[in-house]
């Protein structure tokens, strides 16, 4: 595959305090299959859905412990100059960038509405193989926010994004362009979520079937958030692993109701 246009999300990963357990849910709800861990690289291990790679688990570096999360990664070209666009445009880099042996360099940065992401330079790790809609692949995120005219500042400014609005104004909903491909949504959090609940990247995986994968979660001690939701996008439901790490499942091939009507941003 090709390296992924600035600003398109090209991989995600996750931490786990039990990196045997995160394997095992995994494993069975979104039907992945692992490689062998990566000792020099902290142990990282590759996550394959129909032996494309999909995403990686690793264990926490020591001093980092804490809950479970996924993270997205956003393709860049520099990753040093988008950590400088990071920071003046009111983010924080959290690490940064650290070169991956011959795989790319890559960084962690928070946007201004506290939703923590990942910069990725690639080299020989181009990032996601499986396509968009492919059961166990990757297919779409949110930046879940309570900020959302900063964060609608602060995406574009950092990288190459034109921004389109939905136009019903009781959904404050924004998506994120390039090249005239939408690869990024956000959602203000609005009183049905909890207050506890931080901003973060909603990352969203493909099942071939949501009712099911809901229930395989949940019997594999995953919690369901919300939904199954039927939507004109798929249906799809909000799920936490065992470990506290928020995922998002969706079924493209069920959909219902129409397209809503956008704008861009004024």
């Amino acid at each position: 595959m090709a390296v992924q246009p600035e600003g398109t999300p090209c991989w995600a990963d996750a931490m786990f305090a039990d990196v045997e357990g995160a394997k095992s849910f995994y494993g069975d709800v979104l039907g992945w299959t692992f490689g062998e861990n990566a000792s020099e690289f902290g142990d990282y291990t590759q996550a394959y859905a129909d032996g494309r790679a999909a995403a990686a688990v690793v264990p926490p570096m020591p001093g980092a412990e804490g809950q479970a999360a996924w993270c997205l990664y956003l393709a860049s070209r520099d990753a040093a100059a988008t950590a400088r666009k990071v920071r003046e445009n009111g983010g924080e880099v959290l690490m940064e960038p650290m070169r991956v042996g011959e795989f790319g360099t890559m960084a962690l940065a928070r946007d201004p509405g506290g939703a923590v992401f990942g910069i990725w330079q690639a080299g020989s790790h181009e990032g996601f193989e499986t396509e968009t809609g492919a059961p166990g692949g990757y297919c779409w995120s949110e930046v879940l926010t309570r900020d959302p005219r900063k964060v609608d500042a602060f995406y574009p400014s950092v990288f190459p994004y034109t921004v389109r609005r939905f136009d019903d104004p009781s959904m404050d909903f924004s998506m994120f362009d390039v090249d005239g491909q939408t690869v990024l949504g956000r959602m203000a959090m609005g009183d049905d979520y909890p207050p506890e609940a931080p901003s973060h990247l909603d990352v969203y995986f493909a099942v071939p079937d949501c009712d099911a994968a809901v229930t395989k979660a949940t019997e594999r001690g995953g919690v369901l958030r919300s939904g199954p939701t039927d939507s004109p996008f798929g249906r799809f439901a909000a799920l936490s692993d065992p470990q506290g790490a928020s995922f998002t499942v969706v079924d493209v091939n069920t959909t219902r109701g129409e397209m809503p009507a956008t704008s861009p941003a004024t």
